[in-house]
């Protein structure tokens, strides 16, 4: 049998070692990629649910996982930096926040840094990246919901807490939160809003209010209403979402939630009356759940607070918009619908498992009945308001407005004032002025229900 002539194993070897060898220098030849710098990081508490956001300008690598006994939420972040904007993050969980109580910030093995966020209570997380929207670059997000989430209609029958000592708080007009963008320079002196108590009867004190105006536009009868009454007011943008800004820095996010507890304090003072907050905090809620949770709260009327904003900083007046199927009334509407239909991409939302056939029928569900009604309830109310500010128009428009589109819920959307304009956004953070806004709303439902009794229905509470 012949013999196979073997290679010598020295030569091949020694060319292996080579190969080894040549990648290694390649490999070390080549720039090592730079670590994700976090730009900024936020957290956003609230009772329903606790947000928080990494900013960088680059997309994020992730990974999240559950440690039980005791709860726990774990980021992993591949290629992140450990800068110092991170290592605060654990420095801006609040004491009171109710679904965090701890974060921890450390490096786990060699290019992945964790993120250890030690829990209160069993929750639901959502992780989902966000693209640059508005000011903001690339998000990654974490909204942590609790696990079982709370019946909003338990809030109807809790004993009604004194209004007076509602406004006693005093939140702050403008984000100290908000991206940077431009001078950060203006955030430092940030004037901040003094909520006064409402006034208890019209000419009663109420600061900065001429008795004169008291009298001239007295308010109608009470309603003869057999149930109660649920009004669902919806505060403008929130969190990530700041809204327009005016010349001062006041963001309208605070405005319009300012406004809103005093129209619900307003509110809660008639006997036949209840208000609900669609939004009682500095957070955000995306658009079509606004319209969701005043329908789960059963509300016969939905209110949507905001402080309008112009190019121009001459524009001024008040204006009440209600939905339209066919196009808005002017181009001016169109414009401001699209803007504050943007909402959505600023503020946030996690769009992935959702039932875009699901998702476009609630935003095209609208009935024509609803909508007259709408016009009714507007109209009443822009007369009120024309007696606390000039009005931008003299009629009620119309406009696609994501947030007006509940099917069976009358809905109108309220352009306090233009924040845009200096001598209008004075007025905005001016308490009594907020005061007089929402007893002119209260005013208009008043008007509206006198003509358009809710139809009757189980009562929820009475007080």
């Amino acid at each position: 049998m012949p013999r196979v002539a073997r290679r010598p194993l020295a030569p091949f070897l020694a060319a292996v070692l080579r190969a080894v060898l040549l990648v290694a220098a390649l490999a070390a030849a080549l720039p090592a990629l730079p670590a994700e710098k976090i730009l900024a990081s936020r957290v956003w508490p609230a009772q329903e649910y606790t947000r928080v956001t990494l900013e960088s300008a680059h997309p994020l690598r992730y990974h999240f996982f559950f440690v039980s006994d005791p709860e726990r939420l774990v980021l992993d972040l591949e290629g992140a930096e450990l800068d110092p904007e991170l290592k605060a993050l654990p420095q801006k969980v609040g004491g009171d926040d109710p679904y965090i109580k701890s974060v921890r910030v450390g490096v786990n093995r060699p290019n992945v840094l964790r993120v250890v966020f030690d829990l209160r209570t069993e929750v639901k997380p959502s992780v989902f990246p966000l693209a640059p929207a508005g000011d903001y670059k690339y998000r990654l997000v974490l909204d942590l919901y609790p696990a079982k989430p709370s019946d909003p209609l338990l809030a109807l029958v809790q004993p009604r807490p004194d209004p007076i000592a509602e406004m006693a708080s005093a939140p702050v007009l403008v984000d100290p939160a908000a991206p940077a963008s431009g001078d950060d320079r203006e955030r430092e002196a940030l004037p901040v809003l003094k909520l006064a108590p409402p006034a208890l009867a019209d000419g009663a004190g109420a600061e900065g209010r001429p008795p004169e105006a008291s009298r001239a536009a007295p308010a109608p009868s009470p309603p003869k209403v057999e149930r109660l009454v649920i009004v669902a007011i919806d505060a403008g943008h929130g969190g990530e979402d700041s809204g327009a800004r005016g010349k001062d820095g006041i963001c309208e996010k605070n405005v319009t939630l300012a406004i809103a507890r005093r129209l619900k304090a307003r509110i809660d003072r008639e006997p036949n009356m209840r208000g609900v907050l669609i939004r009682d905090g500095d957070y955000f809620i995306p658009l079509a759940e606004r319209v969701a949770k005043a329908r789960r709260m059963k509300a016969d009327l939905f209110v949507s607070i905001h402080a309008d904003a112009w190019v121009r900083p001459d524009a001024r007046g008040t204006s009440v918009f209600a939905l339209s199927e066919r196009g808005a009334t002017s181009t001016a509407a169109r414009l401001l619908a699209d803007r504050e239909n943007q909402s959505d991409l600023i503020g946030g939302v996690n769009l992935e498992g959702k039932d875009p056939v699901l998702a476009r029928t609630l935003l095209d569900l609208s009935l024509t009945a609803t909508i007259n009604d709408s016009l009714k309830l507007g109209k009443a109310v822009l007369s009120e308001l024309g007696d606390v500010n000039e009005l931008h128009r003299g009629r009620v428009e119309q406009a696609g407005f994501a947030v007006l589109k509940a099917p069976d819920i009358p809905s109108i959307l309220v352009e306090t004032a233009f924040i845009s304009n200096p001598e209008e956004e004075k007025r905005l953070k001016d308490a009594a002025y907020q005061d007089r806004v929402a007893g002119a709303i209260v005013g208009g439902i008043e008007r509206y229900l006198a003509q358009n009794p809710p139809l009757a229905r189980n009562r929820v509470a009475s007080n």
